[in-house]
């Protein structure tokens, strides 16, 4: 029997019915409570996160299937979990948001399926995954299931690592297991006061060891993003936390096998860095700001920086020159002088190897005294995790230039991308002192006999100081040797950077066949 026109517009108002229900949540004060919290809903975060009307959902009508401890009585449209597609600034992207409202956001069979659905998708479209955590972790009714759940999660995450990019944005609590996957990602957003990771919550961690801790104290964003590293960004609030989301995406190539999109700006690719002259002191003993040099020759002054409260001694920062997105690596004499240490090393390392992945050249800042010395550097294996920076600069193929400004001894100097390792290009300031070490140890250790033979050993050490540096440290005894390409001046830096970027584009590289490379751990 044919189906009559009333019948079709009956099953739509239906179908409408339903999807406004779902949306709402199966609780209507759960909205208000989510509010309360300083929180946004699920439907609220992707609607900041994707453009305006984009968003097209997958699955808004699944259901989990589990019985037992009451689920059977509830079966909530959704399963705790929105999933889909958007676009940010015209471009692709897929989305999963946690519904805390229902369930709490835990994650259970039908939930996670949806989440290995949109993956796949995100995988196979070669478009970026943003996930936004809320949940409560495995719904513990369903057992083995949800931790089987989260293990797929975790497969695709690793699968899909330097294909697309993956980003999770931290906007609730996750514990134990669920914190993996956003440790798998490229990147971690946090917000204050409402987000958290740990593996072990305060309850835990006071029962087995009584230790007393808050839940911000243990895994809280100042936490993750200062002192663990696991969050690279900390934000106040969700609606900026978001909108620094959409601004990283529009720096970010679609995947691996496309280049980041180039936007234009006025700023002209020969202007000429004046000031450069000021903020750089030429001793190679006084401090500045390296953020303020990028500022300088950087496309109209804007970049966004990784990491920027954890690691400070050395920089990471994504940015544009003559609108062609690069990575700077750059360390930083406002921190520890700039020396490197085993946090800087890992966290320029992963910043590398990310840039690498995704076809993005690199830019590095070089102005390092050497690789910090102390007992719990050498304790906690700053041979081993010092060297993670080397293997990712060895290991890269993007177009790399790399810049000596100052200072640039020993072991970092051959590590912050130097020619030695595969730099395309090594320029240099003519206030660069490129040494094994600098002239007043090297003094010490070359002419120790002779200078405590001398009947005034600290005139001798003078004098041999200075004839170290005359012999083995001036600007230009590096270039002499081919080490550095060309001594060039500070104010042309902007203009030289961008033609030698401009030469590298099309960098090809051949790389031995190799399942993949065992980098140090």
């Amino acid at each position: 029997m044919p189906v009559s026109d009333e019948t079709i517009l009956g099953r739509i108002a239906e179908l409408t019915d339903i999807k406004a229900s779902a949306r709402l949540g199966p609780d209507p004060a759960a909205t208000e409570r989510q509010h309360a919290k300083g929180k946004l809903t699920a439907h609220e975060r992707i609607s900041l996160l994707l453009d305006k009307g984009s968003f097209n959902e997958v699955e808004p009508l699944r259901r989990h299937r589990a019985s037992g401890f009451g689920l059977e009585h509830k079966k909530p449209y959704s399963d705790g979990v929105i999933t889909g597609w958007g676009s940010v600034h015209g471009r692709t992207v897929f989305v999963y948001a946690h519904d805390f409202r229902v369930f709490g956001g835990a994650l259970g069979e039908a939930h996670a399926q949806k989440i290995h659905k949109i993956q796949d998708l995100a995988e196979a479209a070669g478009a970026p995954l943003v996930s936004l955590n809320d949940g409560a972790g495995a719904r513990i009714q369903e057992g083995v299931t949800a931790l089987a759940g989260y293990g797929g999660i975790f497969r695709r995450n690793t699968r899909c690592s330097g294909v697309i990019p993956q980003i999770s944005v931290m906007l609730g609590p996750c514990a134990g297991g669920a914190a993996y996957s956003p440790a798998l990602t490229d990147f971690v957003f946090m917000v204050r006061e409402t987000s958290q990771m740990f593996i072990t919550g305060p309850d835990v961690v006071k029962a087995v060891t009584g230790e007393e801790i808050t839940q911000n104290g243990l895994g809280g964003a100042d936490v993750h993003s200062a002192t663990s590293g696991v969050s690279h960004f900390a934000y106040d609030e969700e609606e900026t936390c978001i909108e620094d989301v959409r601004y990283l995406l529009s720096l970010l190539p679609a995947n691996n096998r496309e280049l980041a999109p180039v936007e234009r700006s006025g700023d002209p690719a020969d202007r000429l860095n004046e000031s450069l002259l000021d903020v750089v002191p030429a001793g190679a003993g006084q401090a500045y700001d390296i953020r303020k040099v990028i500022e300088e020759i950087v496309d109209d002054g804007e970049f966004f920086e990784v990491h920027p409260s954890w690691a400070t001694n050395i920089v990471c920062a994504l940015t544009r020159l003559d609108g062609h997105v690069v990575g700077i690596v750059a360390n930083q004499p406002a921190a520890m002088a700039g020396v490197l240490d085993i946090d800087a090393s890992e966290k320029g390392a992963r910043f590398v190897q990310f840039c690498d992945a995704f076809n993005i050249p690199l830019v590095t800042l070089v102005d390092v005294p050497g690789f910090l010395p102390g007992v719990d550097q050498e304790h906690n294996g700053i041979i081993r995790r010092g060297a993670k920076l080397l293997y990712a600069y060895c290991d890269a193929t993007v177009p790399r230039v790399s810049l000596v400004l100052r200072k640039a001894y020993g072991g970092a100097y051959i590590v912050m991308d130097s020619r030695s390792i595969g730099a395309d290009l090594a320029l240099a300031w003519p206030t660069n002192e490129i040494a094994v070490m600098g002239a007043e140890g090297a003094a010490n250790v070359v002419f120790r006999r002779e200078i405590n033979a001398a009947d005034d050993p600290d005139a001798v050490r003078q004098q041999r100081i200075a004839e170290y540096k005359d012999e083995l440290m001036h600007p230009y005894y590096a270039a002499e040797r081919g080490l550095i390409d060309d001594v060039i001046d500070p104010r042309e830096t902007r203009s030289v950077l961008i033609r030698s970027l401009d030469m590298l584009r099309a960098k090809h590289a051949d790389l031995p066949t190799r399942k993949h490379g065992n980098p140090p751990q």
